[in-house]
This record gives structure tokens, C-alpha cells and sequence, in this order.
């Protein structure tokens, strides 16, 4: 995760980058046991991933990403993220649970690795510079939308 750009003294961003780490933890955990043959540990590892993902996802996009989509210069990138968001949740969702294809699982971890790298080290400190304090204001967690 950054450590450079002090997007994270944002606390909405430093939120979200908690449960990356969260998310990142439960991904390595699952990865670590398809890897090893360990089925029996990996499918309840799977739902606590997907229990993760499934509001941290819902946070970004009605929150940051909305923001950033108003504001428009990064609405193409934010497009790109949600068919992600939708793409990783499609495929993690749609395992069947009597008969996990565990190199889709596989693959789809991989796309999320590589997704919230982007989103840490590219999309987060670009938004810290494209929005405007009053979009701060609205999605601050413990702010009301009107009068902070």
C-alpha cells in the first residue's frame, strides 16, 4: 500500500486502504489454501472474502467514485474500476459451492491484486488532487451531506 502521498490522512481513503489490506489478507489466505489443496479451509475462506468485498465495494462506489465521476476528469478510470468491482464479484460469486473452480478463483484473485494496487497507488492520491474540499465533506465518514 502507499506510504508517500498522505492520500491516507483523508479518512474516507484511509478506510478504504484498511480494507484493502483486509480484503488482500483474506485473498492471500484463500490463495495460500487452493494452492495447497487445502479445499476444505478454502471454500469458507472464499465467503469471508466475498463478505469483505461486497461492502467495501458499495462504500467506493456510492462515495468516492460518485464523487469522482461529478467531478469528470476521471470518470473513464472509474468506469474501468466498477466493471472490475463487477467482473471480480461476478466471477468470485458465481463459484459453485459443490464444485469450486479453484483456477477461476485463482485468476480472479489475481485481477483484484492487481485492481487494488491500481486503486492505492494511482486512482486514491489522484483523487486526494481532483476533488474539491466539499466533496471531502459529503463523503467523510461521521460527516452529514449538509453542514459537516
Amino acid at each position: 500500500m502507499c506510504n508517500y502521498c498522505g492520500c491516507r490522512e483523508f479518512p474516507l481513503i484511509g478506510q478504504l486502504t484498511r480494507e484493502h489490506e483486509e480484503i488482500e489478507e483474506s485473498a492471500g489466505a484463500l490463495r495460500r489454501a487452493v494452492n495447497e489443496g487445502r479445499y476444505d479451509v478454502a471454500a469458507p475462506l472464499l465467503e469471508e472474502l466475498l463478505a469483505r468485498l461486497a461492502p467495501h465495494t458499495a462504500t467506493e462506489e456510492s462515495g468516492l467514485f460518485a464523487e469522482l465521476r461529478a467531478e469528470g476528469s476521471l470518470a473513464e478510470e472509474v468506469d474501468r474500476l466498477c466493471a472490475e468491482h463487477d467482473d471480480i464479484h461476478g466471477v468470485l460469486g458465481a463459484i459453485d459451492r459443490r464444485n469450486p473452480d479453484w483456477p477461476a478463483v485463482l485468476e480472479a484473485l489475481g485481477r483484484l491484486r492487481h485492481h487494488i494496487d491500481h486503486e492505492e497507488h494511482g486512482l486514491f492520491p489522484a483523487s486526494v488532487i481532483m476533488l474539491p474540499i466539499a466533496a471531502w465533506d459529503r463523503i467523510t465518514p461521521g460527516r452529514s451531506a449538509v453542514g459537516g
